[in-house]
């Protein structure tokens, strides 16, 4: 089969997990991976991974069949960075949903869902690492079970959005206790989203490592 994945930017820390799916099943399909819907032709499956732009019908009609990776329980959490919200909201596991692309955001049908729990003391990295294996794994069960899949339309009740995160939503409040603001801190990438607060008029970033003591 031919496969696309788009993947809108070269930075995004998921690429080393889709190289190496690339080159696991690059002798079994024919597979691209592209950054922008301009380079999409034609094929048997699209993979729509952490793409930002829009893909319209014109877009998708190229393909057989165009599927998202989006880490909600859907109907619950359509929109932006929904593991991010969830997580930092006391959540001790995420949902990986593989579902069909249309033009009204994550409202397609749904493929299948995967339930990833989280350790409350897990960092960013470690999330990124369960979220990200968890997504090359729905990619190989859809070329793998196309012939038996049943879709399954999303309910209508339980519709909820997040928004797009901005540097603001990693502001730490001094005055509220590290405790209280724990799953917000280990959620922060320090390099894309860093933590910070200010005190006396200076920005300052947070870097939480764990140590293991010996």
């Amino acid at each position: 089969m031919k496969v696309t994945i788009l993947c809108s930017s070269a930075d995004h820390p998921v690429n080393s997990f889709l190289q190496d799916w690339i080159k696991e099943h690059q002798r079994e399909h024919i597979i691209e991976l592209v950054r922008s819907r301009s380079e999409l032709s034609e094929g048997d499956f699209l993979f729509l991974i952490s793409c930002s732009e829009i893909i319209k019908q014109e877009h998708r009609a190229g393909y057989n069949h165009v599927l998202v990776l989006h880490a909600s329980d859907l109907p619950q959490g359509r929109g932006w960075s929904p593991h991010i919200w969830d997580l930092i909201g006391g959540a001790d596991q995420i949902t990986l949903s593989l579902l069909e692309a249309e033009d009204e955001v994550d409202s397609g049908r749904i493929w299948k869902k995967f339930h990833i729990p989280v350790s409350k003391t897990a960092l960013w990295y470690e999330v990124n690492n369960l979220l990200f294996m968890a997504e090359i794994q729905l990619m190989t069960w859809a070329l793998e079970n196309l012939d038996s899949v049943k879709p399954e339309k999303q309910k209508d009740i339980g519709v909820s959005y997040y928004r797009r995160r901005t540097p603001e939503d990693s502001k730490i409040d001094p005055q509220q206790t590290f405790t209280d603001q724990f799953d917000l801190i280990r959620m922060c990438d320090p390099e894309r989203y860093p933590a910070w607060f200010e005190i006396n008029g200076q920005k300052y970033k947070i870097v939480l490592e764990k140590i293991n003591d010996e």
